[in-house]
């Protein structure tokens, strides 16, 4: 017994030593107390479904012989988009940046849900260079989706927060949507 305790303590110093003797290095850094920063922000996001320019794009599809969800496009299409945000509503609005991602309908009942991971990039103003992250369930039945802010870059870093989306016009060729975002960034 005497002799399983002598080596247990010879191997724990041996180990402790090993790990003295080691090539790690870690520089730590103080604690910076930057106050999160708060940006409220209200654009409109205008997509184009059918025209000689759309916006978004069917890129997949699966091979489902049905169509029990009563859409216009199957449950598992994957869709591209690349929409503009402009200032206000109108076809006219100076473009302030623009919303590029993919989407995923994700429901197979008479509820149509996306499932979107959109890149909201500003050109122009304070926020030119930066951009908002999203990536959130949208229920495209309901009058105001919220979704979600996951991320950022630039001005927005780091960024976290939700959006509010409501569609504003909504017709055979066009998609306006109204966005209030709320982002907390550092």
């Amino acid at each position: 017994m005497r002799r399983t305790l002598i080596l247990t303590w010879i191997l724990i110093l041996y180990l402790f030593s090993i790990s003295v003797q080691s090539k790690y290095h870690s520089r730590s850094l103080p604690y910076d107390s930057e106050e999160a920063k708060v940006t409220s922000l209200h654009f409109f996001l205008h997509e184009t479904v059918s025209s000689s320019n759309p916006t978004v794009a069917m890129i997949a599809q699966a091979n489902i012989t049905n169509n029990d969800n009563n859409s216009s496009v199957p449950f598992s299409t994957v869709l591209a988009l690349d929409d503009m945000l402009k200032i206000g509503p109108e076809s006219n609005s100076e473009v302030i940046g623009n919303a590029q991602g993919l989407g995923v309908l994700i429901a197979e009942t008479s509820t149509t849900n996306l499932l979107w991971y959109w890149d909201f990039g500003f050109i122009t103003g304070k926020f030119n260079g930066s951009s908002i992250s999203m990536f959130s369930r949208n229920p495209t039945t309901a009058i105001v989706r919220e979704l979600s802010v996951v991320g950022g870059r630039g001005n927005f870093r780091m960024a976290k927060g939700y959006a509010q989306l409501q569609d504003y016009i909504q017709n055979d060729t066009n998609i306006i949507s109204e966005l209030y975002v709320t982002v907390i960034h550092y």
